[in-house]
């Protein structure tokens, strides 16, 4: 169709071959625009609080909390790179180039993908604490997470290289300039959508249920016995609390992460193509790596301890990293 009024255009210059802006409405541009980059700031800012309070304070460097450490990096990411290049994507022309386009979408992949693998990461670790207590400390080290984080995300940079390479070797991979999209054919979509959102949910699901049925059946029981507990088992019953706590709490995490991401990847795979309705689909999955630091905020008084000593600038003193925050 030919083009009537060059304001229409990205590039004006460009009659044939520029693209034209986004149909959104002006007032959803405005509030997209306003939600996102709340969104970026608050992500960057409360995930760097929990970057730092796991790397500095050597009493939280335990398997779980590593496994939250790698997921406040991929939320810190989202944040900082792929919610601002969104924003343009989602909002206005593309004015960076195509390597730039190819890149964003590249990193976009991998901090999606980090985000599911740390989830069943989690959800593997609370399986293993409350299904198999008396094997967790010889089954998860610190050195074994450690290996397993660094090999999820080594395998997810290789497997998005692979996702997107056709896409980097391409001089242009859109119909015109001004534009910014991923196209893939319908098996490579399916393939994905089966590794990276299908399977891992399905383990997730699977793994949290089995805490969930293990865990009821241990709050009873240490309720039907709290009154015979003997002073040698009551440090058993603490740890006992301590982890089922920590499922509780990490239980909201995946419930909250499964509500951010199922409706963006059913909408996508029933077909809805309304750049309205995706854009705010796109919001709320990325709005997950800022929830997630809110509720440790809510449920983990060591988060709050820690939020206090670095905006104190306690952590600045000497001896700071042994500071008893538990």
């Amino acid at each position: 169709m030919e083009v009537r009024e060059g304001s229409d255009l990205c590039f004006p210059e460009l009659h044939n071959t520029s693209c034209r802006k986004p149909t959104l409405s002006p007032s959803n541009v405005v509030f997209l625009c306003f939600l996102m980059s709340t969104m970026s700031v608050l992500t960057v800012t409360l995930n760097l609080l929990v970057i730092i309070s796991v790397s500095h304070f050597r009493r939280l460097h335990t398997p779980t909390n590593l496994l939250l450490l790698s997921l406040a990096v991929s939320d810190f990411t989202v944040g900082l790179v792929v919610l601002p290049s969104e924003i343009m994507r989602t909002t206005a022309c593309w004015f960076l180039g195509e390597f730039m386009c190819s890149f964003s979408i590249y990193v976009n992949t991998v901090t999606v993908g980090s985000s599911v693998g740390n989830m069943v990461m989690i959800s593997a670790d609370r399986y293993v604490a409350i299904c198999d207590p008396l094997h967790y400390p010889s089954r998860l080290t610190l050195t074994r997470v450690k290996t397993c984080i660094s090999l999820c995300w080594l395998c997810l940079a290789f497997y998005c290289s692979i996702y997107v390479k056709d896409d980097l070797r391409k001089d242009t991979h859109t119909s015109c300039y001004g534009e910014c999209v991923f196209a893939i054919d319908y098996i490579t979509g399916i393939t994905d959508l089966v590794l990276n959102f299908i399977v891992p949910v399905s383990t997730i699901i699977v793994l949290y249920l089995r805490v969930f049925v293990v865990a009821v059946s241990q709050a009873r029981a240490m309720r039907s016995h709290i009154t015979g507990v003997s002073l040698q088992q009551s440090g058993t019953v603490t740890s006992k609390k301590s982890e089922l706590k920590a499922a509780r709490t990490l239980g909201v995490l995946v419930v909250v992460f499964l509500t951010c991401f199922c409706p963006y990847y059913c909408a996508a795979l029933s077909g809805a193509n309304s750049p309205t309705t995706m854009a705010f689909l796109l919001c709320l999955l990325f709005s997950n790596s800022c929830m997630n630091p809110v509720i440790y905020a809510l449920f983990y008084p060591w988060f709050r301890k820690c939020v206090k000593h670095i905006v104190t600038l306690q952590i600045l003193q000497p001896g700071s990293r042994e500071a008893n925050i538990l």
